[in-house]
């Protein structure tokens, strides 16, 4: 457990990294067509306060996005002492407790750490489960909290959308605005490649928080059977979700990798860009390694 809370520490300072590095080679494309050098630390700061914004209040936009409602113990006492008795059991804080108005059965968990956390669960989730495959799914949210899994989304989310931002600005720049002053002798080579890096530079940064987001959730479904010691409860559950499952009524792709299970409609893309492992292949993991839990 201690070892994937350091991992997840450390991929976050990797991540940061790799984003910085891609809104460094957008910023230095744009100085570079325009040829001064400036523009890419502007491009930079700009993108840094922008992260900085979205990490305080990405798990409020988050909650507006999927139109989550905060509740009290008298509101839902089945939900909120189930997820009462799990920070109990784990030591944590207790964060806000959500409920998401929607037949879809699923759930998320966001903040930025444990002393500012939120769990959802939808009305679906609650009308479909029974306690023990409840406990088993709201265990497994908790689990992203511990392992901080919530502000390594967080930070990718707010740079994905950063550097989709930056490009797109970029791109409208070097096709559609004034550049009669700048450097013509600019090598058109080093022009298209850094045209194709500002293209590219969104899809790779998605890549890079797809192939988190499914990796997070295999950590999840461990953390959160170590703590219930019920790994048949959480199979159970997601067996349901395959039963049950639907998309969302209110769909956004931004929060699509908060979710338990994918809350978007299906479809190749989808499918391409899927922000979570296959169910079965979660099942499949889960009953095999019963026994090590």
């Amino acid at each position: 457990m201690y070892s994937a809370i350091a991992a997840n520490k450390r991929n976050t300072i990797i991540i940061m990294a790799l984003f910085i590095g891609l809104v460094g080679a957008v910023g230095w494309t744009i100085s570079y067509f325009y040829g001064n050098h400036s523009i890419a630390y502007w491009v930079i700061g700009v993108a840094a306060i922008y992260a900085l914004i979205q990490y305080f209040l990405a798990a409020k936009l988050a909650t507006l996005v999927t139109g989550a409602k905060e509740i009290e113990k008298r509101d839902n006492p089945r939900l909120y002492r189930i997820v009462e008795n799990l920070t109990i059991t784990t030591g944590m804080p207790m964060p806000k407790v959500y409920v998401i108005d929607d037949p879809a059965p699923n759930a998320f968990a966001t903040g930025r750490d444990p002393k500012h956390a939120i769990v959802a669960a939808t009305t679906g989730i609650l009308e479909v489960m029974n306690d023990r495959e409840l406990e088993a799914v709201m265990a497994h949210e908790i689990s992203h909290v511990r392992n901080y899994d919530i502000r390594v989304s967080m930070i990718a989310f707010g740079l994905v959308s950063a550097i989709g931002i930056l490009s797109d600005i970029a791109l409208r720049m070097m096709f559609f605005g004034d550049h009669r002053d700048n450097n013509n002798s600019s090598n058109p080579i080093v022009l298209v490649i850094g045209i194709v890096l500002i293209i590219l530079a969104p899809i790779i940064a998605t890549l890079i928080q797809l192939a988190i987001s499914r990796q997070r959730e295999y950590l999840a479904d461990a953390s959160g059977v170590m703590t219930t010691r019920d790994s048949e409860g959480l199979a159970q559950a997601l067996e349901k979700l395959k039963e049950y499952g639907r998309p969302m009524k209110q769909q956004s792709s931004t929060t699509a990798h908060l979710f338990l299970n994918d809350p978007l409609k299906p479809g190749f893309f989808s499918k391409l860009f899927s922000t979570h492992p296959p169910l079965d292949e979660r099942i499949v993991r889960l009953r095999n390694n019963a026994e090590k839990f």
